[in-house]
């Protein structure tokens, strides 16, 4: 857990401040709130000492919501007042509804370009798409609606309060922590036809390699019409996918880490599809490469799961992935698309060394060997899934087999493809 600033340390007094206009400012400092009550288990844990500020015109709700951060939180009827206050000190500010205005959001906007050590979370009363897109468009962190719950706003102060300790200062990448290490790697799961097992696959090794990594790794949801990730993993995520595009001018990494949602059990990052198939038409190639290209700045690999069908998305997130997946189940059809697949990504001169062949089903009764498949696709497999009760099982109950059904043959096969990417030792494994 992080120190937090005292009244003395972090500069905030009740001396009188002048506003922009020469106007003197009420006496009020900013406060750091108790440490424990800001522990959240599983919560990003600030590196730096930050104060909280409630910003909130109507004083029952502003008191409504500073009482959910507990004590230490300093409260102000206007953006005007806090702004008078900031003097350099990381400061987590949680907007009322009162801030929802686009003249409100315009000050915001500037407030938060001018003062690097700020970071914003707008609560509101009713959340709709086009105010969540405005607010993240203008630089608010994350946007929650009222009614809030305690441990949804502390986790959410959390994570903004863990942005503002690696914020860049003067564009200097450097200050983010990351500039001098590795990039992440990408890896796309791929099928030529639907119903190969492509989603099943991608989830599975992207929570193995979560648990093997010391790194983030983030599973993206790219088919954008009709994704299945969030379901699959027993999710409701508050963000899409939709979220980020319309933020994309100002898409950096904290604001970015603030729309992933996380599977507790094995801390792996998800940015899921968009709700509903509409919203695809939105999101072109360019901004989910650029999406990816953010997130492998922070995550040591980023897996996505892509729709059955090559468009413009697809083909370049072929192209940035340092590993391609094609999935093809035992079947006639499936290896007749996966061939002509292939002819394409030759044709596109897709560099053959980064393709993977991962035969799912492998120990059908298909009268279809493996052998005759390789044969036939010119590819030797890189992994072979046997075909396992376990998997629909798994899925219906929302739970990774890899987790589910740990000792079964689909979770070993799987294993051994997150080998591929992070070997571990097998005696390691069965312990």
């Amino acid at each position: 857990m992080s120190t937090f600033f005292t009244d003395e340390d972090n500069g905030w007094t009740d001396d009188s401040i002048s506003f922009g206009d020469g106007a003197p400012a009420p006496a009020q400092s900013i406060e750091a709130p108790d440490a424990n009550s800001l522990a959240v288990p599983g919560a990003p844990a600030p590196t730096v000492a930050f104060a909280v500020a409630v910003v909130e015109s109507d004083p029952p709700t502003q008191q409504q919501v500073a009482s959910l951060l507990g004590e230490g939180v300093s409260t102000f009827a206007t953006l005007e007042e806090l702004a008078a206050r900031l003097t350099g000190t990381p400061v987590v500010a949680v907007l009322g509804p009162s801030s929802s205005t686009p003249d409100s959001l315009a000050f915001v906007d500037r407030l938060l370009q001018s003062h690097r050590e700020l970071g914003a979370i707008l609560v509101t009363n009713e959340l709709t798409t086009a105010l969540l897109q405005q607010a993240l468009r203008v630089g608010v962190r994350d946007v929650l609606a009222m009614p809030v719950e305690t441990t949804q706003l502390v986790e959410a102060v959390q994570r903004v309060a863990s942005a503002l300790s690696t914020a860049p200062l003067d564009g200097d990448p450097s200050a983010l922590g990351v500039a001098d290490e590795e990039a992440g790697k990408v890896v796309t799961v791929f099928s030529t036809k639907g119903g190969a097992g492509k989603s099943v696959i991608a989830v599975n090794l992207a929570v193995l390699l979560a648990q093997r990594s010391a790194k983030p790794v983030c599973l993206v949801d790219a088919d954008l019409q009709f994704g299945d990730i969030a379901v699959m993993l027993k999710l409701a995520p508050q963000h899409t996918i939709v979220d980020a595009v319309g933020a994309i001018d100002r898409l950096d990494i904290p604001m970015l880490q603030s729309l992933l949602a996380t599977h507790e059990s094995s801390g792996l990052l998800i940015l899921p599809a968009p709700l509903e198939p509409a919203f695809a038409d939105q999101i072109g190639a360019s901004e989910m490469v650029q999406i990816v290209e953010t997130l492998r700045k922070f995550c040591s690999f980023v897996v996505i799961d892509t729709p059955a069908y090559f468009n413009d998305v697809v083909l370049g997130l072929i192209e940035i992935s340092d590993d391609v997946l094609l999935v093809a189940g035992m079947d006639i059809p499936n290896i007749k698309n996966v061939k002509i697949g292939l002819q394409t990504l030759r044709l596109l001169n897709t560099p053959m060394e980064k393709l993977r062949l991962i035969l799912n089903r492998a120990n059908s009764k298909v009268k279809l060997d493996v052998s005759e498949v390789e044969r036939t696709l010119q590819v030797t497999a890189d992994s072979l899934i046997p075909s396992d009760v376990v998997v629909p099982q798994s899925v219906n109950k929302g739970v990774p087999v890899v987790q589910d059904s740990p000792k079964s043959g689909v979770s070993r096969a799987l294993h051994e493809l997150a080998d591929i990417f992070i070997p571990v030792d097998a005696k390691r494994r069965r312990r």
